[in-house]
């Protein structure tokens, strides 16, 4: 991992991860798809600092905010660049300003950690994301972020009680393991998939073939019983009642379907910002990330989903498993959309059947 390092590359758009040398270049190949189009100035200093021109594109970016000089996007576009010029002084005072004047905005202080950390100023590191994580506490890149930070924390911690004392075994196999753990290569990161509207893609397997039943037959010394029309009219009731035995199977799909539905419903709730809706997809024992209160979540979904401009969800390669004990988990690709941010990310979700209805109990990002 060395350290990870996922680096905001616009507002409400995490990319990259914390530790390696800043190259923006990936990250706003991706990004230049979810950054507003406000004015040309803003376009062509993106455009600039893609193609490693920083010096041009922070000219740019201070002509743009000459007229406009609180814009969020504009004073963000402009700390990343001076991040990447290494001028990283300049690129903290613009990500603290932004945290002072935008402090709803999680971004900028996950930037800062990012900074914080290539600087092994790890406590500042943790604070910051701590910062980001109180302002949204479903902001999993920040999440992330901070195991890391707390992961070479600990190594640190590991190395100073083995420079106290060198036998000390425990602490060495603790070492090891972080150092395992910190030299884990991760995964780059996925594209941004645009989605046209709501829509749920069940991938459904395919149909077991059945094996008829074995027709029984008469001793081959009874003569009579081979050449009686009527002998054949035995071997047709095997086939007739394999049907019921093939059809069995049929009302276990039904958990499936309704968890489909639902879910089906919750984005449409959600895409058409119905937060009374959306909200009553969820079981009363709903665990909260962070183990925030329900009261906090509730507030910081409505606010979130109440923002100015659309909101799009997809989901896709729906995969759902019913224990038949009144609980489901559902695995599938959701895509978001919104004014400001763009994201596909795998989502597990875990429904409880409470009083004939599926509601929502558990939700996370991963696998």
């Amino acid at each position: 991992m060395s350290l990870s390092r996922r680096i905001a590359c616009t507002l409400s758009r995490p990319l990259n991860r914390l530790g390696y040398p800043l190259s923006l270049a990936a990250c706003f190949a991706l990004a230049a798809l979810a950054l507003p189009v406000r004015a040309d100035d803003l376009q062509d200093a993106s455009r600039l600092l893609k193609q490693g021109q920083q010096a041009q594109a922070l000219e740019k970016t201070d002509q743009y905010l000459a007229t406009r000089p609180k814009d969020a996007q504009g004073r963000f576009l402009k700390g990343l660049i001076l991040t990447e010029m290494h001028r990283n002084q300049e690129a903290i005072a613009v990500f603290t300003k932004l945290t002072e004047d935008y402090p709803e905005l999680p971004e900028p202080y996950n930037n800062l950690a990012v900074i914080y950390a290539q600087q092994k100023q790890y406590d500042k590191a943790r604070q910051a994301l701590e910062a980001a994580i109180r302002t949204n506490p479903s902001y999993a890149t920040a999440r992330e972020n901070l195991g890391d930070i707390y992961a070479r924390m600990a190594s640190q911690a590991y190395d100073k009680a083995l420079d106290i004392d060198s036998s000390n075994t425990s602490a060495k196999t603790k070492l090891a393991l972080i150092r395992e753990l910190m030299s884990t290569p991760t995964r780059p990161g996925q594209p941004v998939v645009r989605t046209p509207g709501v829509a749920i893609a069940v991938a459904t397997p395919p149909a077991k073939p059945v094996a008829p039943p074995p027709i029984a037959t008469k001793p081959a010394g009874s003569k009579p019983a081979e050449t009686k029309p009527a002998a054949t009219k035995p071997a047709a009731a095997p086939t007739v009642a394999a049907k019921p035995a093939e059809a069995k199977p049929l009302p276990a799909a039904a958990p499936d379907a309704k968890v489909e539905r639902v879910l089906e419903a919750w984005a449409q709730a959600w895409s058409k910002k119905n937060v009374k809706a959306y909200l009553a997809f969820y079981a009363k024992d709903f665990r909260t990330p962070g183990g925030v209160s329900r009261a906090a979540w509730e507030r910081g979904r409505a606010m979130r989903i109440n923002k100015p401009g659309q909101i799009q969800v997809g989901i896709e390669h729906l995969r759902i498993t019913a224990d038949g004990a009144g609980r489901a988990v559902a695995r599938f690709r959701q895509h978001y959309r919104s004014a400001s941010f763009k994201t596909s990310s795998n989502k597990v979700i875990i429904l409880v059947k409470h009083e004939g209805k599926w509601l929502i109990q558990q939700e996370r990002v991963g696998k």
